[in-house]
């Protein structure tokens, strides 16, 4: 003889919804104690950057005042307009863009295609280049510097944007690194299968790959370029034309020349507007590598 279960009265509430309730309210807790910890660590990274924006809009005793001052009485934003007249910060914008947009773009696509190729093509010693590239990283830069600038001295390419350029056209090491790991999540099936459909490797990596490993190439990107924009080691070795110089050179030398003049507002003015490139890059290639997740994630 079979039972048959008790169902709940009507009107009666269910078991289950007092442990649901406590769950909700745990989980706005968190949510809360999560809010909280990530304003309080936003504020902790925007707060330099508004302090660097005041300061450039401040008189200079505004600037070493005590209590200090938050906002200036009188904003100054002549001092951006003096930035572009009493610097070369026109011509440092335009060579840092060019070794910038150059380097990041012809070298993501080589990066791409060499991990592509350590990844999935059949080489051989393919693993031992691979080695051989992240060897590479062990070696500090200051034990070849005095040897690439030789050389570059002797092609004549000291004082000119080439030695910035032509070495990182031919990829980054840690780019190939990352993007390989992130090609050997994807099955070999797939590329034997366009394989035998008769596409070449050039069509597999264009239409298949380039869409699976979009967002890997995007965050690379983002850490390249930041990192070319504010490099300022090769450029203070190769360059020195004022006309030659990329940005970083430049707010450094405004640095030397108008620190002893207590002129801080002018070189805060020009160091933010250094970093807007930085940050319109990083809001362009965020949005674009949620949007390639989440296509990644539907497809299934």
């Amino acid at each position: 003889m079979t039972t048959i279960p008790a169902l709940p009265r009507a009107g009666r509430p269910a078991r289950t919804a007092a442990p649901a309730r406590g769950a909700r309210r745990e989980s706005r807790a968190v949510n809360v104690i999560l809010f909280v910890v990530l304003a309080v660590f936003a504020i902790a990274m925007v707060a330099p950057l508004v302090w660097m924006f005041t300061t450039a809009i401040k008189t200079k005793a505004e600037v070493f005042a005590l209590p200090p001052v938050l906002w200036p009485a009188q904003p100054q934003w002549d001092t951006f307009v003096r930035m572009w007249n009493e610097a070369p910060i026109l011509s440092g914008f335009r060579n840092s863009f060019i070794v910038a947009s150059t380097v990041t773009i012809v070298g993501s696509a080589t990066s791409a295609i060499a991990a592509f190729a350590l990844a999935k093509l059949r080489l051989p010693g393919k693993n031992a280049i691979f080695l051989g590239l992240l060897t590479g990283l062990m070696v500090p830069y200051p034990t070849i510097m005095i040897p690439q600038f030789v050389m570059f001295s002797r092609l004549h390419w000291v004082d000119t944007l080439l030695p910035l350029i032509v070495p990182l056209l031919f990829g980054n090491i840690i780019m190939i690194f990352f993007i390989r790991q992130y090609l050997e999540t994807v099955p070999d099936s797939l590329i034997e299968a366009a394989k035998i459909d008769g596409a070449s490797y050039l069509t597999i990596f264009g239409r298949m790959i380039v869409p699976m490993i979009r967002p890997a190439i995007a965050a690379q990107f983002i850490l390249w370029f930041m990192t070319i924009w504010n490099d300022y080691l090769a450029p203070i070795l190769y360059l020195n034309s004022p006309g030659k110089q990329t940005l970083q050179v430049v707010i450094a030398n405004l640095n030397v020349e108008y620190a002893t003049q207590r002129d801080y507002p002018l070189i805060m003015a020009a160091s933010f507007v250094a970093l807007l490139p930085i940050l319109v890059v990083f809001l362009v290639f965020q949005r674009q590598i949620i949007e390639s997740v989440a296509l990644t994630g539907t497809k299934g």
